[in-house]
């Protein structure tokens, strides 16, 4: 599937600026964003149900621009369940099949399959009101699976469930695309949920796409502060900074020097300085960025410290195990050097 220019206006709101995607057979992509950035109105101008103002839309090499959803093979699955209270999980599974023209044979072997899949055998002949929302969604998924569509569509598909339930149908979503091979593209605005399904993240803002990557090339390399910020949890720390000389930024009002690749930056031009939780530690004999403890959370198996630093936001520390530290303890932070991110005065990454 490839997405030249595709532009959408509500009114005299532009709502996308001219998005270019292309999406290879069988991958597993998901658009990932704060509200309001886009990706679910750039979902359904791919499904057809919104027009789209400027640009194109081709799937399988053929313009499909200017065709109702019904005509494009594609399957949706929403973030509501949308399935009909009256009938049982069989009939809710077969029903669009049915409006398709199909035999009656083909339909119970594609249910049949559907369910196998999804674990839902059991429950073919309960109505929906007898299922949990886990199993709800399963069948909403097992009604896009019957129809073998071109592309599975799934906007926020587990934004109901609780969070068990969630980290669940996330395994089992992964699997199902493992299993079927097919290509599918995910909206959601939980970049844990990006990170664990997707073969390629897009990171939406205001409409516009950010970056576009693999989980692990945007964590470790993102292009600018938006991408940095969003991506992993807890976010990275950004501090404000300068750049001191070549090879050297000074952080906060103590002006603590950190050992950094700057790039062709003039001495003087202003910077942030991005590490993310887990790579900040305790510094030996105490050489480091001074740090004063404000919260500890121990959660057993790591421990996450925030801590504040002259001049700067607060810092976040994520450690290994339990610590002994306590509220108020100061410290010194080491940044270790191969893993620091520098971000000019634009936001932009600075690559060596």
């Amino acid at each position: 599937m490839s997405l030249t220019g595709v532009r959408k206006n509500f009114g005299t709101a532009t709502v996308l600026h001219g998005v270019d995607l292309e999406v290879a057979d069988g991958e597993f992509v998901v658009f990932v964003g704060p509200s309001g950035c886009g990706k679910s109105t750039l979902l359904r101008t791919i499904a057809g149900l919104e027009e789209v103002s400027a640009g194109t839309i081709a799937i399988d090499g053929v313009d499909v621009t200017g065709l109702p959803a019904s005509e494009r093979g594609l399957a949706m699955v929403f973030q509501s369940y949308a399935l009909y209270p009256h009938m049982s999980v069989y009939a809710n599974m077969a029903f669009a099949l049915e409006n398709m023209g199909f035999k009656r044979d083909e339909i119970d072997r594609r249910v049949k399959r559907a369910a196998t899949m999804l674990r839902l055998t059991d429950y073919l002949e309960r109505k929906p009101k007898a299922l949990s929302g886990g199993q709800r969604q399963r069948v909403a998924i097992g009604r896009a699976i019957v129809r073998d569509p071109k592309i599975f569509l799934f906007d926020e598909p587990l934004s109901n469930l609780d969070a068990e339930l969630r980290v669940a149908t996330r395994k089992e979503l992964a699997a199902l695309h493992a299993e079927l091979g097919g290509t599918m593209i995910y909206v959601t605005h939980d970049q844990v949920e990006a990170m664990t399904l997707a073969d390629r993240i897009v990171v939406l803002r205001a409409g516009r796409i950010e970056q576009i990557g693999t989980p692990l090339e945007l964590y470790n390399r993102p292009d600018n502060l938006f991408v940095a910020g969003f991506i992993g949890s807890p976010r990275m720390n950004l501090l404000p900074g300068r750049v001191a000389r070549p090879g050297a930024v000074t952080l906060g009002e103590v002006g603590h020097e950190v050992a950094c690749e700057t790039g062709g930056l003039a001495a003087g031009a202003g910077v942030t300085l991005g590490v993310r939780p887990e790579h900040l530690a305790p510094a030996v004999q105490g050489a480091g960025l001074p740090l004063t403890i404000e919260l500890i959370e121990q959660l057993g198996g790591e421990s996450y410290l925030y801590g504040a630093s002259a001049g700067l936001p607060q810092i976040t520390l994520r450690l290994e195990g339990q610590c002994a530290h306590a509220r108020g303890h100061a410290i010194a932070v080491a940044m270790p050097q191969q893993h620091l991110h520098l971000f000019d005065e634009a936001g932009k990454a600075v690559r060596i």
